[in-house]
């Protein structure tokens, strides 16, 4: 019986030792596999979302240079300048998954300029900013669904109210409109929904982001910045 325990102890013990470092490695391997296919996924979503945002922001742009071109030709080559920034940061900039919080905010300051004289007579734009400092990182391509959809769907002879905050690592961006029909706007104010998606991929845990719907639609954004 001696003989045939330590037999068994000699020959079970390293069996099973081996076994489980065998099912280990396997259990490794598998999770790397699933965490590399969620990064690829991620990464793929990333960019089919960021190209859903790109060409409409560029046709209102080249739409409003085209306007002044007619009538305020002496007006154009500075827009033509903005344009030009706007598209770099978009065809270059942009790829990277985060960029300095300062270009970001310069293409910002861009759009809005392109939609003040867009909507020069037919709608009113307050836009504030209160900016502690620009020495952080963001995901590019987020603030401006927020700003495009309230253009896109805020009701002519109305206001729209836009406020930027950085204070301490954390970014708070508020828009206000006027909305005419509430199903409509849902329905079609699919860059929301994406942004939401992004949010989720990006800032998980770090990130509030609230739309509210009463006489007036806001949408609210508060980032922690790295």
């Amino acid at each position: 019986m001696k003989c045939l325990s330590d037999y068994l102890w000699q020959t079970l013990v390293p069996l099973f030792f081996f076994s489980f470092v065998w099912i280990l490695f396997k259990y490794l391997d598998r999770e790397k596999e699933i965490e590399m296919a969620l990064q690829e996924r991620t990464e793929l979503e990333l960019k089919f979302l960021k190209s859903q945002i790109n060409p409409h922001v560029l046709f209102n742009n080249l739409n409003t240079i085209y306007s002044y071109a007619i009538e305020k030709p002496d007006q154009t080559p500075d827009l033509i300048l903005k344009l030009s920034d706007n598209l770099k940061h978009v065809l270059y900039e942009s790829n990277s998954d985060f960029i300095p919080l300062e270009k970001e905010l310069q293409y910002l300051d861009n759009y809005i300029d392109f939609q003040k004289i867009r909507t020069q007579g037919i709608k009113e734009i307050v836009y504030t900013k209160s900016i502690s400092s620009v020495q952080y990182q963001i995901a590019p391509l987020l603030l401006i669904t927020i700003i495009e959809n309230a253009f896109k769907h805020s009701t002519p002879n109305s206001i729209i109210r836009i406020h930027i905050e950085i204070k301490d690592k954390t970014l708070l961006c508020t828009c206000e409109n006027s909305f005419l029909d509430s199903a409509i706007f849902k329905q079609e104010a699919i860059g929301l929904k994406n942004l939401q998606k992004r949010l989720n991929l990006l800032y998980q845990n770090q990130h509030e982001f609230k739309v509210n719907e009463d006489d007036t639609f806001k949408v609210s954004l508060k980032l922690n910045l790295i």
